[in-house]
C-alpha cells in the first residue's frame, strides 16, 4: 500500500510581541507562531503553576486523605497499565509514604483479566485486603459500577483522573478531575500523574499548616522531588503541552539531567544509551515511555511500577532490563500485526482514495496490548481514523484501540454512535486522538460500517489530506550546531507546542543505505555547508546524488562517541 502523499503548509508568520524582540530572531519567530506573547510563558518557574485551589473537590479529597493518615487507615492505589498510570501509582506510593502512610499498597488491573479501570471485578479483588480507602489514579471517572461495588464493600473511593467524564459519573467520596463539569482549573490538559501530583501537593500544604510533620517527627517532603515522574507520565501520555504542563515537564527534565531522578528512570535511559544529562522530552516519549508501557501491553505493569519505586540501583537495572526485553518482544509482535493489517487494507481497496473514512480492522491472532500501536502506525500511513480489534481470551468480546487524525474527536465519535445505538458498544472511553472500547464479536461488521459513516459525517474531506506544517526556511547563517542546541534547549516541545519543522531545497551530495531500510544523505544548499541528513521512512523510490530535493526537516544534534555535529532529520520529501 502506498503511503498517502503529504502536503506542505507553512505557518503564517505571527507578529512578534515587544518582549520577544531580544531573543534570537529564529527563536522569537518560532515562539510567536506558537502563541507566546511574553517571556513568562516560557520561563517555566514553578511559581507560575496553576493554583490547585481551582480544582473542584480538592479540599474534600485532601480532608479525606488527611483523615486516613491520622487514623492510619489502609490505603490502596488502583492505577492503570500504561506509563501515565505507572508514574501516577509510583508517585502516590512514594509521596504518601513520606507523609506517614504505613498501610499503603497498590493494585494494577491486568488488562487481559480485568480490563481498564476500577471494575467491579477488581474491586472484589481489592476487598480481600480490606482497604479503608481506594484512590484511583489515571482512571475511575467512568467506573460507575466499580465505585458502587466498593461502596457495597464499605470502601470509600477517591477518584483522580483526567479523562473526559461520561454523562453519569461515579458516586465516589470525591472526584478530582480538571475535566469534570463545574471545574475551574485553568489547565484542562493535565495527565493522570499531574492530577495526583496536584492532590498530593494540596495535601502537603494542609498537613504543613496542621503541624503534622512536626508532630509525627517526619521530614516534610518536597514536591519537586516527584517531578521526574510527572514529566515522564505527562510526555508519555501525549497530552497537550500547555504552559502548565510545560512547566511540569521542564522542571522534571531538569531533575533528570541533574541525576536526581528515581533510579529506574536513569536505568532506562542508560539502557537506551541516552546520556541523562542531555535528556529532552522526546527521550521520555520515545525511549523511556515505550519500555515502561511494554510490560503493561504484554504482561503485567507491576514490573514497571517496581522499577519506578525502588531506590536500589542494582534492582532498578534488573527491572529496566526486563522492561527492555518486553519492549523488544513488543516490537516483534507489532511488526507482525502491522504487516497483516496492511494486507487487510489491500484487500479492502488497492486505492487509498477508496478506503472508508474511518477504518476498522481485526484479527483473531492479534494481541490486545498492541492493537493501539498498530492503529497508530496505520493511521500515520493512510491518514484516516483507525480502530484495531483483538479478541479476549474467551473470544466473545473484542477489545479495540483507536487513533484519530486532527479534526475528529474520537471519543465524541464513539459517544455519538453510542447515543444512536446504545446496544452496539459495551464500553468506551478516551480522548480526542485516542480511545478504547469493547464490543461483542458478532457486532464487529456493523460497528465498522457505522464507524466509517460517523467519521464521514463528522470530518471535513480536506482533513483526510495529511499536512506537514513548516516554520519556513532556515537561513544559511542559522544552519549551525549552535542553532540546533538552542532549539533543543528551548522546549519542552510536544503535543500542541510542536517541535520546530523547517523546509527548504537541497542538492544531494551523497547517499548511503543504512540498516532497517533507512537512508543517510549528504545535503548541500546554497551558501550553507554540507550537512548529514537521516531519512527513517522506507520509501518505494529515493532520489539520487545530484538530484535537487525539497524536504521538511528538523535540526538535530548528533552525538557520536562524545563528538557532536549538526544533522537534520528528514520528515518528508516533496516533489
Amino acid at each position: 500500500m502506498k503511503t498517502v502523499v503529504k502536503t506542505l503548509q507553512r505557518r503564517e508568520e505571527a507578529a512578534q510581541p515587544t518582549e520577544l524582540k531580544g531573543l534570537h530572531p529564529l527563536l522569537a519567530r518560532l515562539y510567536a507562531a506558537r502563541g507566546i506573547e511574553d517571556l513568562q510563558q516560557v520561563s517555566y518557574s514553578l511559581e507560575h503553576l496553576a493554583d490547585y485551589r481551582a480544582l473542584k473537590n480538592i479540599d474534600v479529597a485532601v480532608q479525606r486523605l488527611a483523615l486516613a493518615l491520622k487514623l492510619q487507615q489502609s490505603i490502596l492505589i488502583v492505577g492503570d497499565y500504561d506509563a501515565d498510570g505507572a508514574t501516577s501509582t509510583a508517585l502516590a506510593i512514594r509521596c504518601l509514604t513520606k507523609m506517614g502512610a504505613t498501610k499503603l499498597d497498590y493494585l494494577l488491573p491486568n488488562r487481559f483479566d480485568f480490563g481498564y479501570g476500577l471494575t467491579p471485578e477488581i474491586v472484589d479483588v481489592a476487598a480481600r485486603s480490606n482497604p479503608d480507602l481506594i484512590i484511583t489514579v489515571d482512571n475511575g471517572i467512568s467506573s460507575v459500577e466499580g465505585v458502587e461495588r466498593a461502596n457495597q464493600h464499605g470502601i470509600e473511593v477517591l477518584v483522580t483522573d483526567h479523562h473526559l467524564p461520561p454523562e453519569t459519573v461515579p458516586n465516589a467520596f470525591a472526584i478530582v478531575n480538571p475535566n469534570q463539569e463545574g471545574d475551574e482549573f485553568s489547565s484542562k490538559s493535565l495527565a493522570g500523574v499531574g492530577v495526583i501530583f496536584y492532590l498530593l501537593a494540596a495535601l502537603r500544604r494542609h498537613l504543613r499548616s496542621a503541624n503534622w510533620f512536626e508532630q509525627q517527627n517526619l521530614a516534610e517532603p518536597s514536591m519537586a522531588d516527584y517531578l521526574d515522574l510527572v514529566a515522564l507520565g505527562t510526555v508519555a501520555d501525549v497530552v497537550p503541552l500547555d504552559q502548565n504542563n510545560r512547566i511540569l515537564v521542564e522542571q522534571g527534565l531538569r531533575r533528570i539531567r541533574s541525576g536526581k531522578a528515581v533510579p529506574g528512570i536513569l536505568a532506562l535511559l542508560r539502557l537506551a544509551k541516552k546520556n541523562h544529562r542531555k535528556t529532552i522530552a522526546t527521550d521520555l516519549g520515545f525511549t523511556v515511555g515505550p519500555r515502561l508501557n511494554a510490560a503493561g501491553r504484554l504482561d503485567d505493569m507491576s514490573i514497571g511500577i517496581e522499577c519506578l519505586l525502588t531506590d536500589d540501583q542494582t534492582l532498578a537495572d534488573q527491572y529496566a532490563g526486563e522492561l527492555d526485553a518486553y519492549n523488544r518482544q513488543r516490537r516483534e509482535v507489532e511488526q507482525d500485526m502491522q504487516t497483516e493489517a496492511l494486507a487487510l487494507c489491500e484487500q479492502i481497496e488497492l486505492d487509498t482514495d477508496e478506503l472508508p473514512w474511518g477504518l476498522c480492522l481485526n484479527s483473531k491472532s492479534w494481541h490486545q496490548g498492541v492493537v493501539g500501536l498498530v492503529a497508530s502506525r496505520l493511521k500515520e500511513k493512510i491518514h484516516r481514523p483507525v480502530i484495531a480489534f483483538a479478541p479476549t481470551e474467551e473470544g466473545k468480546t473484542w477489545k479495540g484501540s483507536g487513533r484519530s487524525i486532527p479534526g475528529l474527536h474520537l471519543r465524541d465519535a464513539l459517544a455519538r454512535m453510542n447515543s444512536r445505538q446504545p446496544d452496539l458498544i459495551d464500553k468506551f472511553g478516551g480522548h480526542a486522538m485516542a480511545a478504547g472500547l469493547s464490543i461483542q464479536a458478532e457486532k464487529l461488521p456493523e460497528f465498522a460500517k457505522i464507524f466509517a459513516a460517523t467519521v464521514k459525517e463528522m470530518t471535513p474531506a480536506w482533513r483526510l489530506q495529511p499536512i506537514i506544517v513548516s516554520d519556513g526556511e532556515v537561513k544559511a547563517a542559522e544552519m549551525t550546531i549552535q542553532t540546533a542546541h538552542m532549539l533543543r534547549n528551548c522546549g519542552p516541545w510536544g503535543q500542541l507546542f510542536p517541535e520546530p519543522v523547517f523546509d527548504g531545497e537541497f542538492t544531494i551530495a551523497g547517499k548511503q543505505d543504512l540498516r532497517g531500510g533507512f537512508t543517510k544523505f549528504r545535503l548541500q544548499s546554497d551558501a550553507a555547508p554540507v550537512v548529514d541528513a537521516l531519512l527513517f521512512e522506507v520509501l518505494e523510490s529515493l532520489p539520487e546524488p545530484g538530484d535537487k530535493i525539497h524536504i521538511a526537516y528538523q535540526l538535530s544534534v548528533n552525538d557520536f562517541q562524545g563528538t557532536e555535529s549538526l544533522q537534520i532529520i528528514i520528515k518528508s520529501l516533496f516533489n
